[in-house]
């Protein structure tokens, strides 16, 4: 019922198909060429969509739940496997067979420059401008998540260094809130790979948050942001830098109306309310996904996703075996209101740009709410 990396290798192209059983999200950051993709409830829901006439290979994250897939598949009269230690297992198997890296590191910074430059460097640079995010003597601590977009934010700025219009520090923070073994080895090979001298410190944030019942992600994320402030300020950093590019910031607009009732951004910079001197940036911020994900595919990179206990262990935050994304709801949403209106996304972007405070009802600033009323019979 188990089948092994190397098993899997042997066998003949077109008798098998592999299947990756892990949520969407996941899928979307990497997965291994080839498969299929089909969560345990529409395998479970749809077996028969499955070819019975080969052999069904299974894939989740560290080869456990799809064990038990793979039995129920078995008594079925399917000839199915667990893919043993799972995707996780397969990237650092095609890490340990990787040589040339100055060759294959030479050929990323080259596809930055060339093949890339438009969609990437061209739109990190011009949001650095617009927004002013990086200023003359800053010491940026650029936050390493060990994602797509945090490594590609990395290379940026040293790519932006290379320019050199103006003298500013960089410290390339890796924060490991308890990663397994396995996903800490992801990161470290990534940034030997990629040239970026990473500086790592260790928190138990997974620990302290995977018993919390209530927004476990929410606290985690406002754990690590603290942490990051923190150990940034200690190094003599004034700001740090995260890795959230234009499709998160157009999906935090929408999340925002349809599940918070409020009209707001992610916005390209912030003061630090609670860390004095410190300001939050984001470089990425006009840089499409779909783009990062060409430049990591062309490079044939793999990068871990969020990697925390709930995910690692194969375990999620539903019953059902599923992971409850929000933001997943709201990119599947953009992507069908983009057969309709191909602008929809540029639309909802500038439409945050453009607020006319004149034609709304009530905003807040600065955590007063100001009311059309206040003003209207003035304008008599």
């Amino acid at each position: 019922m188990v089948l092994s990396i190397e098993e899997l290798n042997k066998l003949e192209k077109g008798s098998y198909q592999l299947i990756d059983i892990r949520d969407e999200d996941a899928y979307q950051h990497g997965f291994i060429p080839g498969a299929i993709h089909m969560d345990m409830e529409e395998v479970r829901l749809h077996p028969e969509r499955l070819d019975k006439e080969k052999k069904i290979i299974l894939y989740c994250i560290r080869g456990v739940i799809s064990v038990d897939l793979a039995e129920e598949l078995d008594e079925l009269g399917y000839d199915a496997y667990s893919l043993d230690e799972g995707y996780s297992g397969w990237i650092l198997k095609q890490m340990a067979q990787e040589d040339d890296i100055e060759e294959r590191r030479a050929n990323i910074e080259k596809s930055i420059r060339k093949r890339f430059h438009k969609e990437l460097f061209s739109r990190f640079a011009k949001a650095i401008n617009e927004y002013e995010l990086v200023k003359e003597g800053d010491k940026i601590a650029v936050c390493i998540s060990g994602g797509k977009d945090s490594m590609l934010m990395a290379k940026l700025f040293q790519e932006l260094r290379r320019h050199n219009k103006f003298p500013f520090e960089l410290v390339f923070l890796v924060m490991d809130p308890g990663y397994s073994e396995a996903n800490r080895k992801v990161i470290e090979h990534n940034a030997e790979l990629m040239g970026i001298p990473v500086t790592i410190f260790e928190t138990e944030i997974f620990d302290a948050v995977y018993s919390v019942e209530k927004s476990p992600c929410y606290l985690c994320a406002r754990m690590r942001r603290g942490y990051l402030y923190h150990k940034a300020q200690e190094l003599g950093c004034n700001k740090i830098a995260l890795g959230h590019h234009y499709d998160d910031v157009i999906e935090t607009i929408l999340m925002g109306m349809m599940y918070g009732g409020q009209v707001q951004t992610m916005m390209p910079k912030l003061h630090s309310t609670n860390f004095e001197g410190m300001e939050l940036i984001r470089p990425l911020y006009l840089i499409r996904e779909d783009d990062i994900k060409r430049w990591r595919d062309y490079n044939d990179l793999r990068f871990i996703q969020c990697a925390c206990h709930f995910t690692d262990t194969c375990t999620t935050c539903d019953p059902n075996g599923r992971t409850v994304s929000k933001r997943m709801e709201i990119k599947n949403l953009i992507r069908d209101l983009k057969k309709v209106n191909p602008f929809i996304e540029s639309n909802i972007f500038k439409s945050v740009e453009n607020v006319n405070l004149n034609t709304v009802i009530a905003y807040k600033k600065d955590g007063q709410t100001h009311r059309f009323l206040d003003w209207y019979d003035e304008k008599k």
